[in-house]
């Protein structure tokens, strides 16, 4: 399978293009599989979505996300060193200085399929605000991380931390532009970015 036919969702995981065209964000949830829901609403969101079986996969995906950009000669921000030490082999190197970078490397903690955002804490942020970090990112995560709603995350993150509960818990769910005109209060703080999604099947 080619690297653009994974990028808008291919792999095994197919959405169907009926559901996706007549449903409305707002709308009631049918009753569809998590991953596909997830699919519908973070490429509605703007996100870039390559699906992996493999670590092969990943390898491939990571190279094609490189070349595209011409971001073979970059260093990746990154803040999670058993990030770096898992893809030390793809010949990446990294920064700890966010302004000596254009993309930012990182997990997350949970995919929330409600609304197609990314659910992430200080386990990636530290204490840094998303509009300190570079305007790229690349997010690594695996399917046993998709949730359906923000408060099953924030549960399992709670139950998965009991002795020490992470801080700056936020939610990325902007990956494009919005311009001026179509901003409201729902979108009023929010940071877009540009943002590639690397998602393992780990179930």
């Amino acid at each position: 399978m080619g690297f653009f036919e994974k990028l808008f969702g291919g792999g095994k995981r197919k959405v169907s293009m009926e559901k996706e065209e007549t449903r409305g964000m707002h709308m009631p949830d049918l009753d569809i599989p998590i991953d596909e829901k997830f699919t519908i609403y973070f490429k509605k969101n703007g996100g870039k979505f390559i699906y992996c079986d493999s670590d092969q996969d990943v390898s491939e995906a990571l190279a094609n996300i490189r070349l595209e950009n011409s971001w073979n000669n970059t260093n990746f921000f990154s803040m999670d060193t058993a990030l770096e030490e898992k893809f030390t082999r793809e010949g990446l190197t990294f920064t700890d200085n966010p302004n000596k970078s254009e993309i930012f490397f990182t997990t997350c903690e949970h995919l929330v399929a409600q609304n197609g955002s990314i659910l992430i804490c200080s386990n990636q942020l530290r204490d840094r605000k998303l509009n300190d970090l570079p305007e790229n990112f690349i997010v690594f995560a695996t399917t046993s991380q998709l949730v359906n709603s923000i408060g099953e995350g924030l549960k399992k993150i709670k139950k998965k931390h009991l002795n020490s509960i992470p801080t700056n818990i936020t939610t990325i769910k902007h990956f494009q532009a919005i311009s001026e005109d179509k901003k409201d209060f729902l979108t009023y703080g929010s940071s877009s970015k540009n943002l590639y999604l690397i998602l393992l099947e780990d179930l």
